[in-house]
């Protein structure tokens, strides 16, 4: 009996977007499942899905367990996967959450290195991006914005949140999560900055353009629950271009780990079911290199027990 799924969204024939449950490389419909552990959802979407998370999950468990031949599947390699959000509710970006990240950041642009990057920060720091025209899945080919000349990549672990959270601690923050996907933040590094604006204004840094364009938030390939994560901050976490491998990490190097920045998040807004937080990227980016990414280019980035995502540059 398998005990593994995975939760996903697919098409198949260019037709609409539709959640399914992955077991064993077989691809089976969400609502065939359901109605299979007599639940009749009706239409359904993977963010709807996980607004009664507890309750879908333990039901896909039980057909798992009782009646995987009751709904017909196919294979996964007959299937488009599109993200496995469509769309997340909120996204939550983490910024500067590895040192070696800020370490390689600060030497790029001549800055003073931290001693104690925690000590530093203080506490988790977090920034918003747009979800509908940001999201995009895999093998999806994806555009530099205009005017951009050095796009840059940061592979993310990407928590997906199955249960509201408000004002919670650290102790109780995963309690709140459905599962963890793969995400690629696309950095539009010369947009950044507005060079006509003093360093010190508020107005220098144009995050819209640095990190929410058409496509910047590739994510997927699937979503894998959280009872399958045995530990989330015990993950290699990695990144390559062309085969070439440029982020080779672990997510125990993260500065405040995954349930820290819930915690913390929780504090100013309520997290919501369907809302991602992505939780920072290790060294390797290619702004420190000196190298960006141009039309062609293939990235693949993977994580332990998530699989890999497969994105190209148009």
């Amino acid at each position: 009996m398998p005990n593994l799924f995975k939760l996903c969204s697919y098409s198949v024939d260019e037709s609409a977007d539709v959640p399914g449950v992955i077991v064993e490389d077989i691809v089976y419909p969400l609502a065939d499942v359901l109605r299979a552990s007599n639940t009749d959802p009706g239409p359904l979407t993977a963010v709807q899905a996980l607004a009664n998370w507890a309750a879908v999950g333990a039901r896909i468990r039980a057909w798992m367990k009782d009646g995987i031949e009751a709904a017909p599947g196919r294979p996964l390699a007959q299937m488009r996967l599109t993200a496995p959000l469509l769309y997340p509710r909120t996204i939550y970006c983490a910024g500067a959450n590895y040192a070696d990240h800020i370490i390689e950041m600060a030497r790029a642009s001549g800055d003073a290195v931290d001693a104690d990057p925690r000590a530093a920060l203080g506490q988790p720091w977090h920034f918003v991006r747009p979800s509908r025209s940001c999201v995009v899945g895999p093998d999806a080919s994806i555009a530099r914005p205009p005017g951009c000349a050095k796009l840059d990549w940061e592979v993310e672990l990407a928590v997906v949140m199955g249960a509201t959270a408000r004002n919670v601690t650290a102790e109780q923050a995963l309690e709140s999560v459905a599962g963890y996907t793969i995400s690629i933040d696309l950095s539009a590094r010369d947009l950044s900055r507005r060079p006509q604006m003093a360093k010190g204004s508020p107005f220098h840094y144009d995050w819209l353009a640095h990190k929410g364009f058409e496509g910047s938030c590739p994510l997927g390939p699937w979503m894998v629950p959280v009872e399958e994560v045995d530990d989330p901050q015990r993950l290699s976490i990695k990144l390559a271009v062309n085969g070439r491998t440029m982020q080779d990490s672990n997510t125990s190097q993260m500065i405040f780990s995954v349930a820290e920045q819930i915690a913390h998040i929780s504090m100013y807004t309520t997290l919501h079911p369907g809302d991602l937080v992505l939780t920072g990227t290790p060294a390797g980016v290619g702004n420190a290199r000196g190298s960006f990414l141009q039309p062609g280019d293939e990235l693949i980035a993977s994580i332990e027990r998530l699989g890999a995502l497969r994105v190209s540059i148009k």
